[in-house]
């Protein structure tokens, strides 16, 4: 034991001082004491953790450092939930801060020393030792938050589900090893398939922008040749020892290639993360995920930040499907997320589906990725025949305006119902969405709130759709005629067209109100909204697109490639022409969407639209910033803004009522007739997309630091720019 030294004498009291000046002198002292702030312990080893709240303002996009206390040094490791004191005041001359509140956050690193001059508040709390924010997923959500103009905090909150106690305490199984390359199967069908399969499980990085072939690659006939084939790419990835990553528009695509891998690999090398799961089943899957216990993920949109390391592949299936584009802030795309991952983890890329996005025409023609599709006579034998009936047709045919069926689909629909089922695809759900004044053609509207009235059912009672009112005695507010048409027939009142048309014939309808998954081989109708078609066991018989012109005349720059898509999507469930499958589309014959489909080309499609685009500055050749908001808002922020040289500014416009009670929205006026919205678009060219953001987060973060609480949406690349 080590000599300690003598305890020092008391110095003496100083003459004229009592006992009671020095009882005076000690009670001082214990007020002093008392008076200084008690901070719990830091650590020593590295006593500053630098933390990113979960507070999604764009002022306050910046990372805080807090002390870490010796009793949260073991447990505040990178990665982990804490809690903070955020906000209050530094009490003058005390070095302590009160007030604030506590909020939730991430540590992103342990430091020995702080930027921060002032006195640190402390952690208050480990939330859990779970390190969930790892380094890759924190760089992708800061890539994303920067690529959106939007706040780190939104970004975490899309990437990392809320923490469930029971999940995390439950041990993950150990990973399986790699299993062994899948052979071709149906990437046989297209020339450069094998290849691309083969550098995927030699550890290669291929991109390629997959323009799949209808009906399935086994012998069998049965309609999944893209599941099977997509779990075929998965596998390969998988036997490289890299992990995989794929994105479906929808539950019932990620079932499809959840059953796909099953039957390809067994259980244990993927998961499939949907919102449908639960919020403690979808975390504790996700937790297998980011603990390494499983390599390979499929989902929808909430899975494409899913915690996977060395990505080896990234794939979308249907990437021109809207549900992609995700409606909390800052918007992201789950495409482009995907790419900026492929990117930073020199990963593969495959993007595919039965249509082209012009987006993905845009990586085929700057090099960023190759095509992989069949080669014309491939497609010829996998279509079905493609027959058009237009206006002329229509003008001649007395049983189209009888019945609403072309005596060239009616033909169609009976011959084929010999054979198996027939899919009716109909733009519009429920019974007549859209009624007209019968002499004037003035739309009908609703008394009270102006918006459109339907038909619910036969019974002929008008509701408006809006803000669901029944309306009685309705009279045209132009010509006071008092009998209505159908603008608008939607899929019920169809189906019960179909069924007095047929009525040996089941009917069965799939869409909103009810979604089909699959339906039997027998003979049946079935008519169903574009993209909610059932999958049937070796495919339709015949398909019928009616109403083509409700897709096509949507005021919105994608009317035609999403007409297409939906189109093909529908086409694709059919038999091949050698099989006798047969597609009827009601539409004019000379359209350039209804050609791609005769021709089953939607590549060329979607290389001439790219084109048009690239001719008139459209995206996504040039990179666009929505803002929209109160016409002082919208201008409050444009003059905030440094915008790079060059920058369109095109606008301010008036929005026009979105749907909803009284046309309140976003899209309209605000409760109450609040004053209308506006929106302005930022047009950049290629090349200055990442200025443009830089430009609007920072003009939003000044007006946020101003206190002004007038809310203005920002939109980067939006979709529906009219």
């Amino acid at each position: 034991m080590a000599a300690t030294e003598p305890t020092p004498a008391p110095p003496p009291a100083p003459q004229g001082e009592g006992p009671a000046v020095q009882l005076e002198l000690v009670r001082a002292e214990l007020r002093k004491a008392r008076a200084k702030p008690r901070q719990a312990p830091s650590s020593l080893r590295l006593p500053v953790a630098r933390v990113v709240v979960d507070k999604g303002l764009s002022h306050l996009d910046r990372y805080f450092d807090y002390s870490v206390p010796a009793r949260l040094d073991e447990a505040a490791q990178p990665g982990v939930r804490v809690r903070v004191r955020f906000g209050g005041h530094v009490v003058k001359g005390q070095g302590r801060r009160e007030g604030g509140t506590l909020i939730d956050g991430y540590i992103v690193e342990r430091r020995a020393d702080s930027d921060f001059s002032g006195p640190l508040s402390p952690l208050s709390q480990v939330l859990s030792p779970e390190p969930v924010l790892t380094p890759e997923l924190l760089r992708l959500c800061r890539a994303v938050a920067d690529r959106y103009a939007g706040p780190l905090a939104d970004v975490l909150q899309l990437a990392i589900p809320p923490k469930h106690n029971r999940a995390e305490a439950e041990p993950s199984p150990a990973p399986l090893p790699p299993p062994a390359p899948p052979a071709p199967g149906g990437w046989a069908r297209y020339p450069q398939g094998p290849e691309f399969l083969a550098a995927l499980a030699g550890g290669g990085s291929p991109r390629a922008v997959w323009t799949a072939l209808p009906g399935s690659g086994d012998a069998a006939g049965a309609a999944e040749g893209w599941p099977l084939e997509l779990a075929r790419a998965v596998a390969a990835t998988l036997a490289s020892g890299r992990g995989a990553l794929v994105l479906l528009p929808d539950g019932r695509a990620v079932a499809r290639l959840d059953a796909a891998l099953l039957e390809l690999l067994g259980s244990g090398h993927h998961v499939a993360l949907t919102a449908g799961l639960g919020p403690e089943e979808r975390y504790r899957r996700w937790l297998a995920v980011s603990r390494g216990s499983v390599r390979a993920v499929v989902g929808t949109r909430a899975a494409m930040f899913a915690p996977l390391s060395d990505l080896g592949l990234v794939a979308v299936w249907d990437d021109g499907d809207t549900g992609y584009s995700d409606q909390h802030v800052p918007f992201p795309h789950a495409r482009d997320v995907l790419l900026l991952r492929a990117a930073e983890a020199g990963a593969g890329a495959l993007i595919g589906g039965f249509a082209v996005s012009v987006e993905s025409a845009q990586l085929l023609r700057a090099g960023w990725a190759s095509a992989l599709a069949g080669d014309r006579e491939q497609v010829r034998r996998a279509a079905p025949l493609i027959r058009t009936v237009g206006d002329q047709e229509l003008a001649s045919d007395g049983a189209a305006h009888a019945a609403r069926l072309p005596t060239l689909a009616w033909r169609t629909a009976r011959e084929a119902l010999a054979q198996g089922p027939v899919l009716v695809q109909v733009p519009r759900r429920g019974y007549v969405p859209r009624l007209a004044c019968a002499r004037c053609r003035t739309a009908a509207r609703c008394g009270r709130c102006a918006g459109p009235l339907e038909a619910r059912d036969a019974d002929g009672l008008l509701h408006c759709s809006w803000c669901g009112r029944p309306e009685d005695g309705w009279r045209c507010h132009e010509c006071g005629f008092t009998r209505l048409r159908a603008q608008v027939v939607g899929a019920r009142r169809t189906a019960e067209e179909l069924g007095r048309a047929f009525p040996a014939v089941p009917v069965r309808t799939s869409g909103r109100d009810g979604i089909l998954a699959t339906v039997p081989g027998t003979p049946a109708l079935v008519v169903s909204t574009p993209g909610a078609e059932p999958v049937v066991e070796g495919g339709y018989a015949a398909a019928l697109l009616l109403d083509a012109w409700a897709l096509l005349n949507r005021p919105d720059l994608r009317a035609g490639e999403e007409a297409l898509r939906r189109w093909l999507g529908a086409a694709a469930l059919v038999r091949p022409q050698q099989q006798g499958g047969r597609v009827v589309i009601v539409a004019e014959p000379t359209l350039r969407p209804v050609q791609a489909l005769v021709r089953w080309d939607p590549a060329g499609f979607a290389a001439t639209e790219l084109g048009e685009r690239a001719e008139l500055g459209f995206p996504p050749v040039s990179r666009m910033a929505s803002l929209t908001g109160s016409p002082a808002a919208v201008a409050d922020l444009l003059a905030l803004l440094r915008l790079p040289p060059g920058t369109d500014v095109l606008g301010p416009v008036e929005l026009t009522p979105a749907p909803g009670p009284g046309g309140s929205g976003p899209g309209g006026t605000g409760p109450g007739g609040a004053e209308p919205l506006e929106r302005v678009l930022l047009r950049v060219a290629p090349g200055q997309g990442a200025a443009l953001a830089t430009a609007v987060k920072s003009g939003y973060a000044a007006r946020m630091a101003r206190k002004q609480t007038d809310p203005v949406r920002i939109r980067i690349d939006p979709l529906d720019i009219g």
